[in-house]
C-alpha cells in the first residue's frame, strides 16, 4: 500500500498510508486537525520491512561504509603446478 504526502498550512508536511483507489484530496492533520491538501509527490511502493528494502539499504550502505575484512580471500594458498607446459598459458 503506498503512502502519501499531506501539507498542513499550520503543521507542515507529514505521510499517510491510503489504497490507491481510496486516496482522498485532504485529511486531518494530526497535530491541529485543520484541513491538509494532498501534495503531489513520487509514490512510495516499497514496504519498509520487506526482503528487497533491506537489500537496496545494505547495497546502499556499502557506497559510504565498505564491509572491513580480516584476511584476502582464498586463504593465501596458492596452487602452483610443475608441468613446464603449463608456463606457457597466459596469466590473470
Amino acid at each position: 500500500m503506498p503512502y502519501y504526502e499531506f501539507a498542513c498550512t499550520a503543521c507542515g508536511s507529514f505521510d499517510r498510508f491510503h489504497r490507491m483507489a481510496e486516496v482522498p484530496d485532504t485529511v486531518a492533520c494530526p497535530g491541529c486537525t485543520g484541513a491538509a491538501r494532498r501534495r503531489m509527490t513520487a509514490g512510495a511502493l516499497l514496504h519498509t520491512g520487506s526482503t528487497a528494502t533491506r537489500l537496496l539499504d545494505a547495497t546502499a550502505g556499502t557506497a559510504d561504509r565498505p564491509a572491513v575484512v580480516s584476511a584476502p580471500p582464498g586463504g593465501g594458498r596458492v596452487r602452483t603446478t610443475r608441468n613446464p607446459l603449463h608456463a606457457k598459458l597466459p596469466r590473470p
